[in-house]
Parts: C-alpha cells; structure tokens; sequence
C-alpha cells in the first residue's frame, strides 16, 4: 500500500508567479541540499525573486492535489542559444514518482518553444549524486565555465543538453 501523500497523477505542473517564491523556497529548503553549499543554502526568497523574475527567467513549480508545492526549477537565459536550468528541487517524498523528470520536461519544452538551442545544467560539488539522473535524460558533461559562478565559489559541473530547436526548423 502507497502511503505518500501523492501520486504523479496528482500533481500539477505550471508557471511560476511572484506569488509562488515562497514556496519555491520552501521546497529548496527543504530539500535535503548538503550544507555546505553556500550557492543553495545561502539563497534567499530575495535573491530568487531578483533571479527568476528578471527579464526572460522564470520557473516551474509542482504542485500537488492539496495545493503544496513538491518540486520547482529555475531558468534564465544565456546569450540566444543557451538556456541555463537552477534549482531543481524536489521533496524528499517526491522523489522517484516523476516530479524532477516532468520539471525538466516542462523546462525542455517552453526552451525549445523560444528557440533555445541547448539548455545548461550546473550540479553543485556537494550534489554529484544526481549526476546519473540527468544523464538519463540525456544530458552530458562538459568542459565549459558555468557563466553566473560568483567569485569564490567552487565551480559546478556542467551539464548540457542539445536539441534542434523550432526557430532552426525554419532556417
């Protein structure tokens, strides 16, 4: 017998709104991230309403039939060709139903919708755990510079993933 609090039937995928940072934070924080990332733990409901509602960023909140948010992701734009991906997170009793998937999925079709060509993925030094979930979504390792590393930060590992976009489909 199931005894979480949710199905993946039940649970809701959408845009984010201004409204929705605090239980974006919410969902990040409690997420289980390794203390000593500073980049994740230091982050503040203000410092994610000045990075996901800057021009083009945005964001995707799960939410579940009760109306609690069990997964969010964040993205912003690189140049014409890049979209970056930031704070995947879901609820520890979320995991392995589909949320973190259908957060990415949701990520991949607004990217390729806009014309992004490829999407960026940095994991965290104290999180390399996950490293085999995007890879089976189809994500790689690469050797480039994560574009918004704040000086004095370990560097992430990179990830991306590249697909044709629509915009290449009418070159």
């Amino acid at each position: 017998m199931n005894s979480s609090p949710f199905t993946l039937s039940g649970v809701h995928y959408r845009s984010i709104t201004p409204d929705d940072v605090p239980a974006f934070y919410d969902v990040m924080m409690n997420a289980g991230m390794d203390g000593r990332a500073e980049t994740w733990n230091g982050t503040t409901p203000d410092d994610l309403r000045a990075t996901l509602f800057a021009p083009d960023c945005g964001g995707y909140l799960a939410v579940d039939r009760d109306g609690r948010a069990v997964g969010c992701v964040g993205y912003r734009p690189h140049g014409n060709h890049t979209l970056v991906l930031y704070r995947l997170a879901t609820r520890p009793e979320a995991r392995g139903r589909g949320v973190g998937r259908q957060l990415m999925n949701e990520a991949e079709g607004m990217a390729n919708r806009e014309g992004y060509g490829r999407l960026m993925l940095p994991i965290s030094q104290f999180n390399l755990g996950v490293i085999p979930f995007y890879e089976h979504l189809g994500y790689r390792q690469v050797d480039e510079p994560y574009p918004f590393l704040k000086e004095g930060r370990p560097a992430p590992v990179v990830m991306v993933k590249e697909f044709k976009s629509h915009n290449e489909d009418s070159e």
